[in-house]
């Protein structure tokens, strides 16, 4: 019989990288006697079991912690042969401090790693890696996704990794392989454009070496995946630099659906409605020209606001919106999507008087504290990396910095009203008044 534990003591895994360091300083590891470890030895290596002479290629030993901790967690015992003998090693305390080095930088999340180093009577020493996965799915650091069969590992497939995935979504989904996808669905122009701004040894590195597309992709910025020997980009990649044709066809619930209302409720008749499709950058300058065909975008107030207001006519006036405050609010609504939630799409509402900006965001674990703490800029968003290249100058895009504070202060300081936040039924809403 497997098994899936040997400690007794259980153990809190810290969560932020603070933490982490503090934990690695000052906690101690329970320590394993030597009647366990033998008794491990014993039963041969399985699925939470694993057997090393020593630790020479660490990138398969990363590939190995990977594995344990997606299969549910398990050992790693240094100093013993495939006989099942113990050899030793020749230097534990260096090890020790690899096996800590490794869970740290070569592996995402980072594991806390607890390490024994066991000693017996004839001066032989050995080193046990426990390893826990409370924080899976784990990958490599250049993105591949590992699971543990008996006492072989393999690379996770689409199904396995889907099915790690719901452990933790929807924080991670951007970093879930697209199904269908390949490297022919980015648009290296765009990639190599916004690589090109960066300037520094990584990136002139990347051109005199000649990268192939797929390894930057991959290796640089994490936004593909080797399945099975192929490189799939993963949501982020594609929503970043796929095009738009492939974006439309492989993410159709990237789409975003704009709609103007006669009105200022939803029951108004409909004037317009289009669905946009495309990349994010297609996304966002889309959504800006619908939105401009209906409303008017100022950086300050009119000053003869209030007297066009005076004059009587049986159409209503324009709109006016405060221009930072709504490049803030159209970048938030592409990039901290809740992707995984399929049947909740992404809309604009204009209204004679206002704007509404409407995400799918599981409801569950956001409502309602989080939706004060966001109002002072406590981060709450989904998808870091994808919102951190989108807001990167070498996107391409013109965007304003100060986060949901500042779009709800210069909203409010245009308008003389207050915006409003909503989240409800696995939906995220946000209106802005009109001037």
């Amino acid at each position: 019989m497997a098994r899936r534990k040997f400690r007794s003591n259980q153990r809190h895994e810290p969560t932020t990288e603070r933490s982490f360091q503090e934990y690695i300083l000052s906690t101690p590891g329970p320590q394993t006697s030597r009647v366990e470890l033998l008794r491990l030895i014993r039963g041969g290596e399985d699925t939470f079991l694993e057997l090393k002479v020593k630790l020479s290629n660490t990138e398969k030993i990363a590939q190995e912690i990977v594995a344990l901790a997606n299969t549910g967690g398990g050992v790693i015992i240094f100093g013993v042969n495939d006989q099942m003998r113990v050899e030793g090693v020749d230097d534990a305390e260096s090890v020790q401090e690899e096996l800590v080095r490794i869970c740290r930088e070569e592996i995402q999340p980072p594991l806390v790693p607890f390490v024994d180093r066991i000693a017996f009577d004839n001066g032989r020493r050995v080193v046990a890696l426990d390893v826990e996965g409370k924080r899976r799915p784990y990958r490599t650091r250049d993105g591949r996704f590992f699971v543990r069969i008996g006492s072989e590992k393999r690379e996770a497939s689409r199904e396995e990794l889907s099915e790690l995935l719901d452990e933790s979504r929807p924080l991670r989904y951007e970093n879930v392989p697209v199904a269908g996808a390949s490297i022919k669905d980015i648009d290296e122009a765009h990639l190599w454009s916004f690589l090109r701004w960066f300037e520094g040894e990584a990136v002139e590195n990347a051109n005199a070496a000649g990268y192939p597309t797929k390894d930057v992709l991959e290796r640089d910025l994490l936004l593909a995946t080797n399945l099975m020997g192929e490189v799939v980009p993963t949501v982020a990649g594609l929503l970043l630099f796929g095009y738009d044709a492939g974006v439309a066809e492989l993410l159709p619930r990237s789409a975003v659906v704009g709609t103007r209302f006669a009105g200022d409720s939803l029951q108004a008749p409909v004037i317009e409605r289009v669905k946009l499709t495309g990349n994010l950058h297609t996304l966002y300058e889309g959504t800006l020209n619908f939105l401009s065909r209906y409303c008017d975008l100022w950086d300050t107030r009119p000053r003869n606001l209030a007297a066009s207001e005076m004059q009587e006519s049986p159409v209503p006036a324009r709109a006016n919106y405060q221009r930072l405050a709504v490049s803030e609010a159209l970048t938030n609504m592409l990039v901290h999507r809740d992707l995984v939630l399929r049947e909740q799409p992404t809309r604009l509402n204009i209204f004679d008087r206002s704007l509404e900006w409407i995400n799918p965001r599981r409801t569950n674990g956001f409502a309602p504290l989080a939706q004060r703490s966001i109002r002072y800029g406590v981060p709450q968003g989904l998808n870091p990396q994808l919102a951190a290249m989108f807001t990167s100058p070498g996107y391409g895009l013109k965007l304003v910095r100060g986060g949901l504070p500042m779009l709800l202060r210069e909203s409010r300081l245009f308008s003389n009203r207050r915006s409003e936040i909503v989240a409800f039924n696995d939906e995220f809403r946000l209106r802005m008044h009109g001037a």
